[in-house]
């Protein structure tokens, strides 16, 4: 264990090596500082998520009540317009609500290398969950894909001064655990967007049904 490592991990003169040795295993005041911050941004940035995820849930009600009248009022051709207009809102609203189901993960992760440490186990995984999410917001919400990649950045650095060394195994497992965490998000965004946007009405003998789910 190098110097700079035992000062990082805040060890203490006049202990033991077994005492330092498993004083590293726990977050000293430097890395889990960072942690607490990296962790307090990540949840400010899923707020921000919830707060567009509903921005869009709002305007998908308004364009769906619109359609409705319009197919009330017999005028197809403007139905289907806001119809499609529903179809891209949806697509940006899920993918702003996978997002955000990840970084609830991500965030609930972070805080269990609070408590225990696990530096390798979790940052690794956490980095690459960030890292999709950031390229996946990229064309839709760019200031919160600058500031993942921002946080990505200081996830890579705390490894780094953590004196993690990733092996072909760790990187592996590390993939492994990212794609589990973005696959429960996809499933349970699907869900969501399942009970919270109703279906986008095609006919006109539809209308009353789908208006009468709308309003409940």
């Amino acid at each position: 264990m190098s110097n700079s490592f035992a000062k990082k991990w805040g060890s203490e003169p006049g202990k033991s090596i077994f005492e330092r040795m498993v004083g590293a295993v726990r977050p000293g005041p430097g890395l889990r500082e960072r942690l607490i911050q990296v962790s307090y941004r990540i949840s400010s940035l899923k707020s921000r998520l919830e707060q567009e995820a509903y921005r869009l849930q709002q305007r998908d009600k308004e364009l769906f009540n619109k359609c409705v009248d319009a197919l009330s009022l017999k005028d197809e051709l403007r139905a289907k317009m806001y119809a499609a207009e529903c179809a891209e809102v949806r697509k940006v609203a899920s993918l702003i609500l996978r997002s955000q189901l990840a970084l609830e993960q991500v965030h609930l992760r972070l805080q269990t290398i609070q408590e225990f440490g696990d530096i390798a186990a979790v940052v690794a995984p956490v980095s690459r969950v960030v890292n999709a999410i950031r390229g996946q917001l990229l064309g839709v919400m760019p200031q919160v894909s600058y500031e993942l990649s921002e946080v990505n950045e200081t996830l890579n650095s705390i490894m780094i001064d953590a004196g993690v060394a990733v092996s072909g195994g760790i990187e592996i497992e590390a993939t492994g655990e990212a794609q589990n965490i973005l696959k429960e998000a996809y499933t349970v965004a699907e869900q969501r967007m399942r009970e919270k946007f109703p279906e986008i009405p095609v006919a006109a003998e539809k209308v009353s049904i789908e208006k009468s789910k709308n309003l409940g």
